[in-house]
C-alpha cells in the first residue's frame, strides 16, 4: 500500500485543508469530505456528473459524554492506494481484486480536551466504504455509543426495496415504494413492531434516471446491526443501532472501531449483484487450514415437518423440564420424523444420487415445549429422543459415504447454549458431524437483548470462531443479516436471514417477485441458505387437510433456476425424497448443479422483475445458468459468449411446460437437449412465477 504524506495529498488534490476530494482507480466515483463551519464532517459522494449522496453528516453520540459530531477540527490527513488480488476459499469467483483509494481523516476536538476521532473512507469502482475508529486516548478509553449520527441523504424520491426495521426478525415480504411511501404500520410485526419509517439494510435502490445504490454494512463485529431512518419528506436516511438491553447502542474500548457502511452504485443492475466491495472490507481469514470446509448439497429430515407429515417433537405434552425427565417413559405420537429408520431411508436417498449430508431436525429432546415460554433451560444438544440411535446412524451413514448434519435449535435462549457449547461440539465431533445448522426462533435470553444488537453479534461470531476452531462448518438460522464475515470465517457457509422458501408452507407464501429481490438485498452481505427445490407445488398433496391452500409460488423450473441465482456453497435439496423420486429427470438437475464456482456472469437483472446468472463449476468446463421472472411471463434472450471460443458444448434447458404458471399449472415443465457453442444464443420462455435452469457441458 502505498502511503501519501498531508502535503503531497494536498498537492495532488487540489483542496484545502477542510475540503478533500477523492477519485476512485479508474474515476466512476468521486468523494468529497469537508467541515461545515460549525466543524460538523460531512461526505458526499457522485457517480460521473450525478449525486448518489448529498452531503451527509457523520458523528457519534457517546453515553454521558459530548457527542463527537461537531466543534471538531482536522488534526491530519492520511491517504494510501491498494491493489493486490485473493483467493476466496469458496465462493462465486476464483478469485477477488481488491483495488481502492483510502482516505483516512483524523478529527480532533478542542473543546473537549482534543478528543481524537478517524473517519476512514475507501473508495473503489463499484462503491464505497468508511467507517469510525476510536484511536487510544485519554478519556475516551472505556465509551458508549449511544448511537451514530450517520447520514445517506439521496438526491431524489428513488424507488426502494424495504422490509421493516425489527430489531428481531428480517423474515419479511419486501414492499417495493417510493422513499416518499415507507411506511411500516400496515405490516403484521414478526418480532418487534418497527418504527413506521425504520427500514432495515440492505436496502436497493433505483433512481428515475437508472442509478442503482445499495446500502448496507460490511465487517459486523461487536458491535450492533444499522437500520435506517427515512425522512419521507427530504430523502434522507439516518443511522438507527439495534440496542441493548440498557438501552444504549454498543460498549466499547479503545482501540476500537465500527464496522464498515458501504454504498455500492452503478447504472447497471448486473454490476451490483458482481460487486465484492462487502467481502473486500472484511479481513482474511485466522484459520491455518482450510481444506476441511467443504461446499455441499444436502437433504434432510425437516420438509416433511412444515408440510404437517412429521413431528419435531416425540411426545405430544407439555410442561417439560430438561432436568428428571425419563425421556424413555414418555408415549410416542406416532410421527416423529427424526426416528432411526426415517432417517436411513435419506441417508439411503442421498447415497444413491451423490449427496454429501443428510441433515435431522427434531433429534434431541426437549421439543415438547421449546418455543415461546421464555424457557431458559430447554436443549442440551447431546441427548437424543428414545427413536434416534446416534451410535447407529452414525456407522450406517459412514458405511453409505454420507456425512450427519447437526441441527442446534436454541429456542433464542443464548444462555443455555453457550453453556453447553464445548460439549455439544465434543459430541458432534465424536460421532462424525463435521456441519451444523442452528436456529434463533423466538425472543433473545438474556432477556432484553436482541437479535441484531451488540451481545447477539459477539454471540454468532463467537459461534463460527470456535465451531472453526474444532473444524465444523456451521449454517446460522434467524441471525443477523450477513455482512461478508464468511471470507474472515470461512467455515460459515450460510445464513438464512431473511423469508426463506419455507414460509410457502405456513403462511401466505413468498410473492413471486421475492426471489428477483433477494439478490439484491439480503444476499449483498452473503450466501443464503434458502431450501430450493420444491417439487411438491401444492402442499395439499402431503396433508390434505392441513394443507388446504398452501403452495409455493414458484414453478417447479423456476426451484431448479434458484440453485444458481441464489448463491450459497450449501444448498438443500429441500422436497421429500419421494417427491423427487415421481420426478427423476428434473432432479437430475439437482444432482449436476455445483455448489461452488470459478466464475460467474449476471448476464440480466433488474430488482423486482428478473434475474438470469451464470456460473462455471470450480475445475471444469461446465457452465450452469438460472433465469428467473416476477409474476409476469418473459422472454429472456441470453448470449453464450461466456463459452470457451471453439468447444461445443451440450446444453440441457429445463423450462416452464406449456401453459405453466405458479398459481394454476405450477408443476408442467420440459426438457430438452441442445448443442451450442460460444455464438449461440438462448431464447428462454419464462411463465409466470417461472423460471429455467441449463447445465451445460462439453460434447465428449
Amino acid at each position: 500500500m502505498k502511503q501519501l504524506s498531508f502535503l503531497l495529498l494536498a498537492g495532488l488534490l487540489g483542496v484545502g485543508a477542510q475540503a478533500q476530494t477523492v477519485h476512485s482507480p479508474s474515476n466512476k466515483l468521486t468523494l468529497s469530505f469537508q467541515l461545515s463551519p460549525s466543524g460538523e464532517p460531512t461526505y458526499q459522494l457522485r457517480f460521473g456528473a450525478r449525486p448518489v449522496l448529498k452531503p451527509s453528516r457523520l458523528g457519534m453520540l457517546l453515553q454521558g459524554q459530548p457527542a463527537l459530531d461537531k466543534g471538531l477540527t482536522i488534526a491530519k490527513i492520511d491517504s494510501s492506494q491498494h491493489d493486490d488480488t485473493w483467493v476466496p476459499v469458496w465462493g462465486e469467483v476464483k478469485q477477488i481484486r481488491n483495488r481502492y483509494k483510502e482516505l483516512a481523516v483524523t478529527l480532533q476536538q478542542p473543546a473537549n480536551n482534543g478528543r481524537r476521532l478517524v473517519v476512514r473512507f475507501r473508495l473503489y469502482d463499484d462503491g464505497l466504504g468508511f467507517r469510525y475508529e476510536f484511536p487510544q486516548q485519554p478519556g475516551l478509553t472505556y465509551f458508549v455509543v449511544q448511537e451514530e449520527k450517520t447520514e445517506f441523504n439521496l438526491p431524489a424520491n428513488h424507488k426502494a426495496f424495504w422490509i421493516p426495521g425489527d430489531y428481531d426478525s428480517n423474515e419479511y415480504a419486501y414492499s417495493t415504494t417510493r422513499l416518499s411511501e415507507v411506511n411500516t404500520t400496515p405490516i403484521e410485526p414478526i418480532q418487534l413492531k418497527a418504527a413506521p419509517q425504520r427500514i432495515q439494510t440492505p436496502l436497493m435502490l433505483k433512481s428515475d434516471d437508472g442509478l442503482y445504490v445499495n446500502i448496507h454494512e460490511a465487517a459486523l463485529v461487536n458491535y450492533p446491526a444499522m437500520m435506517l431512518n427515512v425522512d419521507t419528506k427530504s430523502f434522507g436516511l439516518s443511522s438507527q443501532l439495534v440496542p441493548s438491553a440498557t438501552g444504549a447502542a454498543a460498549y466499547l474500548q479503545a482501540p476500537e472501531h465500527t464496522p464498515w457502511r458501504t454504498i455500492v452504485v452503478s447504472d447497471k443492475a448486473p454490476e451490483v449483484l458482481a460487486s465484492k466491495l462487502i467481502l473486500n472490507l472484511n479481513e482474511p481469514t485466522a484459520f491455518a487450514t482450510t481444506d476441511w470446509i467443504k461446499p455441499q448439497k444436502f437433504v434432510g429430515v425437516w420438509w416433511e415437518m412444515h408440510v404437517n407429515k412429521a413431528s419435531w417433537n416425540y411426545a405430544d405434552t407439555s410442561n417439560i423440564k430438561l432436568a428428571g425427565t425419563y425421556w424413555s417413559k414418555l408415549k410416542s405420537n406416532g410421527h416423529h420424523g427424526a426416528n432411526t429408520a426415517n432417517v436411513k431411508r435419506y441417508i439411503d436417498f442421498a447415497a444413491k444420487h451423490g449427496l454429501a449430508s443428510v441433515l435431522v431436525e427434531g433429534w434431541n429432546v426437549g421439543w415438547e415445549d421449546w418455543a415461546n415460554n421464555w424457557k431458559e433451560e430447554v436443549f442440551d444438544f447431546v441427548t437424543p429422543y428414545p427413536d434416534f440411535n446416534v451410535p447407529e446412524l452414525q456407522a450406517y451413514a459412514a458405511s453409505k459415504g454420507v456425512k450427519l448434519m447437526m441441527h442446534h435449535e436454541t429456542s433464542s435462549s443464548v444462555t443455555n447454549y453457550e453453556r453447553r457449547q464445548d460439549a455439544a461440539y465434543r459430541f458432534m465431533k465424536q460421532y462424525g458431524y463435521d456441519a451444523v445448522k442452528t436456529g434463533y426462533v423466538g425472543r433473545i435470553i438474556p432477556r432484553g437483548e436482541h437479535h441484531d444488537g451488540q451481545w447477539m453479534v459477539n454471540h454468532y461470531n463467537r459461534t463460527a470462531q470456535k465451531t472453526g476452531e474444532n473444524q465444523i462448518m456451521v449454517d446460522m438460522h434467524e441471525s443477523v443479516r450477513p455482512t461478508g464475515l464468511h471470507r474472515t470465517y470461512p467455515n460459515w457457509l450460510a445464513s438464512e436471514a431473511a423469508r426463506g422458501n419455507e414460509f410457502n408452507a405456513w403462511s401466505t407464501g413468498n410473492p413471486p417477485e421475492h426471489e428477483t429481490i433477494l439478490p439484491f438485498t439480503r444476499l449483498m452481505g452473503g450466501p443464503m441458505d434458502y431450501t430450493p427445490g420444491i417439487f411438491q407445488i401444492k402442499l395439499e398433496g402431503w396433508n390434505p387437510e392441513r394443507n388446504q391452500g398452501k403452495q409455493v409460488h414458484t414453478t417447479l423450473a423456476k426451484q431448479l433456476a434458484l440453485y444458481v441465482t441464489m448463491y450459497s456453497p450449501v444448498q438443500m435439496a429441500a422436497d421429500l425424497p419421494e417427491a423427487y423420486e415421481q420426478r427423476p429427470d428434473a432432479f437430475q438437475f439437482i444432482k449436476d448443479v455445483a455448489v461452488d464456482w470459478d466464475d460467474t456472469r449476471i448476464l440480466l437483472a433488474e430488482p423486482g422483475d428478473y434475474i438470469t446468472t451464470a456460473r462455471k463449476a470450480k475445475g471444469k468446463e461446465e457452465w450452469y445458468l438460472g433465469s428467473i421472472t416476477d409474476e409476469n411471463a418473459r422472454t429472456q434472450t441470453v448470449k453464450l459468449d461466456f463459452l470457451t471460443p471453439g468447444t461445443k458444448y451440450e446444453a440441457t434447458i429445463y423450462a416452464d411446460g406449456k401453459g405453466a404458471s405458479w398459481d394454476k399449472n405450477p408443476q408442467a415443465y420440459q426438457i430438452r437437449k441442445q448443442k451450442v457453442d460460444s455464438k449461440t444464443t438462448l431464447k428462454l420462455q419464462l411463465a409466470p412465477g417461472g423460471g429455467a435452469a441449463v447445465s451445460i457441458k462439453p460434447l465428449k
